[in-house]
């Protein structure tokens, strides 16, 4: 009972720290920036299409047995949020698309964005509203994560509800900010891993040895892209994105090097908090069970384990960087340049270093967990 007592106590101190630590840290992030109010972006108004009035559809040949299909069609629609709430206006949407597809042209029923043009002077199609179907989606999903997982589900669901906190509440914020990116990625990653072991896991051997094989793996794979940033020249403008990022009326430019190093270190480390935790557990019910018994019989253990880790955990890391990419990836593959050049685009280069920097801080997790483990463990007994 007095155990079950302190556990309850333990958590509720670690969600009020993480939840103090981000208050805080959203003060010190938001300084300095400029608000929304004071640059107000384009009225956006929810709507619903009521009815529609006319459809016109034109074909155009571009090469044998390649067509395009124009569609513009005109609706009226009822706006439901935003100015102009509870009116009816009547617009079009336009779309362009190969023959034969299915068109996402609206229908009656559906949910959509419309932004004011001021140039037609009239609200526009702007989006579908999407945001309900995701919702579902999510909400399915941690379900069935509290279903299997239970308490470990709640706890890992409350740890990346903090992850995500942190990121849009204070890591984003403070970009915008111009605060040091390197600096802030750290903090990031230090509050995530941290407070995530800390939850699933819980005040012990296990969490401390995951905690510090995690950020060693992190510190690692950060030391390494700082080295690759220099070695390779990189400038951050590789696509239209990060230079509409540039022009930002930030109160200094955003360092896009800085941005590519916060990318890489933030995507390596959910690969390599997941070494660090498999093989921590993984020791843990060795060490439990009596089957290791010193150093050396620990880090052995460990190194089996990371080798069976490493495999899978290397496709799924270089994977998710491909399939992130994949858009990009065709087009450049399909461009005339030569091979050499090709691979040398800094958008290749740095879509490649992603995957190669965060694998290397992969690889340093294995042993330097299993080095943790093997001096930790052995004590309990």
């Amino acid at each position: 009972m007095i155990t079950k007592f302190y556990g309850y106590a333990f958590y509720i101190i670690i969600l009020f720290a993480a939840a103090l630590l981000l208050l805080v840290g959203n003060r010190i992030a938001v300084q300095g920036r400029v608000s929304r109010s004071e640059r107000p972006g384009p009225a956006i108004v929810t709507a619903r299409v009521t009815e529609i009035l006319n459809q016109v559809e034109d074909f155009h040949t571009i090469r044998p047995g390649f067509e395009i299909l124009y569609v513009d069609i005109a609706f009226r629609a009822y706006i439901t949020g935003g100015a102009m709430r509870g009116q009816e206006i009547v617009t079009e949407h336009s779309w362009v698309m190969h023959v034969g597809d299915s068109a996402p042209v609206v229908t009656v029923g559906d949910r959509i964005l419309l932004i004011y043009n001021a140039f037609h002077g009239q609200f526009l199609f702007f989006d579908f509203v999407r945001i309900y179907q995701v919702m579902l989606l999510g909400v399915v999903f941690f379900g069935l994560i509290l279903f299997f997982g239970r308490r470990k589900g709640l706890t890992a669901i409350i740890a990346l509800g903090f992850t995500f906190a942190s990121i849009f509440f204070v890591f984003i914020p403070a970009i915008l900010s111009g605060r040091n990116i390197y600096a802030t990625t750290f903090i990031l990653c230090t509050y995530a891993i941290l407070f995530t072991l800390l939850l699933v896991i819980g005040p012990n051997k296990k969490a401390l040895a995951a905690t510090l094989g995690c950020l060693g793996g992190v510190l690692f794979s950060g030391l390494l892209m700082l080295l690759m940033n220099t070695v390779l020249r990189l400038t951050g403008f590789s696509d239209q994105s990060a230079q509409q990022l540039f022009a930002l009326p930030t109160p200094s430019p955003i360092n896009l090097r800085a941005i590519i190093f916060a990318g890489v270190i933030i995507g390596a480390m959910g690969a390599i908090m997941d070494v660090a935790m498999s093989i921590a557990s993984a020791l843990w019910e060795i060490q439990i069970t009596g089957g290791g018994t010193n150093f050396a019989d620990f880090f052995r253990s460990g190194i089996n384990i990371g080798r069976d880790i490493m495999g899978t955990m290397l496709n799924t890391l270089i994977l998710a960087y491909i399939g992130s990419s994949l858009t990009m990836i065709l087009l450049m593959t399909d461009s005339m340049l030569p091979l050499m050049q090709l691979l040398n685009t800094e958008q290749i280069v740095v879509e490649v270093i992603r995957a190669l920097v965060g694998s290397f801080g992969m690889l340093l997790t294995i042993p330097l967990t299993a080095c943790i483990c093997a001096w930790l463990y052995p004590s309990n007994h």
